[in-house]
């Protein structure tokens, strides 16, 4: 064939190189987060029965503001609205989870803004986000108005702190409050906590909208775990670390006695550790490539979390892990790196 002449063969499809999020089929986005809010569904339900219409009213006003921020974001840039994904639905239901139910409604609007203009959009939408947007949300709440997010109130059909009476000497908190100022007070004695495991299981506690159930969430990660949209490596090594290292610093002096081990499970079925694990800790986006990278992301999450809750001034630390974490993400990336095909190391026997 010459130069000039030409042929009737289709041209060969040339390779599309773009950056993250790979979109590979129609509708797989849209999918996905419809399963993250159908996997959320029976924590919110728990939550309605626990807390009532306070639930239902924070959390329908910070999914409203989400998806609200993001559309009106979408006009003012000229781009198309990108609401139709329900990621923005996600961000505001889990940022509602992460709240006390007493919270101002202004203030659920408030942190919506900020978790999908600032975190979000600003970044380039979703998949361009350095840190989780709902997360990043309550922080700013809890750094903004810290009394407001300190606020609890009790369930409609228990106590607030999960026991069925009170301690001496200690006022009225949410579980993990109540724990670190009894070891604050010197009136620290884990039998007395043996009753809140199975009432924190259940969630018939006091704390965030969607946080104080267990079962429920876990229910909800084997769902999306079946779905292959999640993985068990992180939660199982986020929970694990902090399981671990809880049981090994008790405070009790001895490892295989029955107190020894309501220290460590009390402090997994508490707080918001079960909700940052499955289901926020668990974002792709935000989270390592690699197997190995993802193995020091769990691991982080959970010594930092035990670290927060041990030695600093709050009772929960959950959620600042994850964000440290995330942040850590691309040095994770950078230095756990899988090794190229046909790389051979430096004084290997290459067959």
């Amino acid at each position: 064939m010459t130069p000039l002449e030409t042929t009737t063969e289709p041209a060969a499809a040339s390779l599309h190189v773009s950056t993250p999020p790979h979109i590979r089929q129609k509708g797989e986005v849209p999918a996905i987060m419809l399963s993250v809010i159908a996997a959320l569904s029976p924590a919110f339900i728990g939550a309605l029965f626990f807390f009532g219409i306070k639930a239902l009213l924070l959390t329908i006003v910070c999914i409203a503001a989400a998806a609200a921020t993001e559309r009106l974001i979408c006009l003012a840039i000229k781009k198309p609205s990108t609401a139709g994904d329900y990621s923005a639905v996600v961000t505001g239901m889990l940022l509602a989870f992460s709240l006390p139910p007493a919270l101002p409604l202004w203030m659920g609007v408030l942190g919506s803004l900020f978790a999908v203009a600032v975190v979000k959009m600003a970044f380039g939408g979703l998949g361009n986000n350095f840190m989780n947007p709902a997360l990043a949300g309550r922080a700013f709440l809890l750094v903004s108005y810290p009394a407001a997010m300190t606020h609890w109130s009790a369930p409609l059909h228990g106590t607030i702190h999960g026991l069925s009476h009170g301690l001496d000497g200690i006022s009225s908190a949410t579980p993990l409050t109540y724990f670190k100022n009894a070891l604050a007070s010197g009136n620290f004695h884990p039998l007395d906590f043996q009753e809140a495991l199975p009432v924190l299981w259940g969630g018939n506690v006091g704390g965030c909208v969607g946080e104080t159930s267990a079962v429920l969430l876990i229910v909800g990660a084997l769902y999306l775990w079946y779905k292959h949209i999640i993985g068990l490596s992180i939660p199982a090594l986020f929970i694990g670390t902090v399981f671990l290292l809880s049981w090994l610093f008790n405070g009790t002096g001895y490892f295989f006695t029955s107190e020894a081990l309501i220290v460590p499970f009390y402090q997994v079925l508490a707080g918001g550790l079960i909700l940052g694990a499955l289901f926020m800790a668990t974002d792709p986006v935000t989270t390592p490539i690699t197997s190995a990278g993802r193995i020091v992301f769990g691991i982080g999450c959970g010594a930092l979390t035990f670290a927060l809750r041990k030695w600093s001034g709050a009772a929960e630390g959950a959620g600042f892990a994850i964000i440290l974490m995330n942040c850590c993400t691309p040095l994770i990336d950078k230095c756990v790196k899988p090794r190229r095909y046909g790389e051979v190391k430096k004084g290997e026997r290459h067959f």
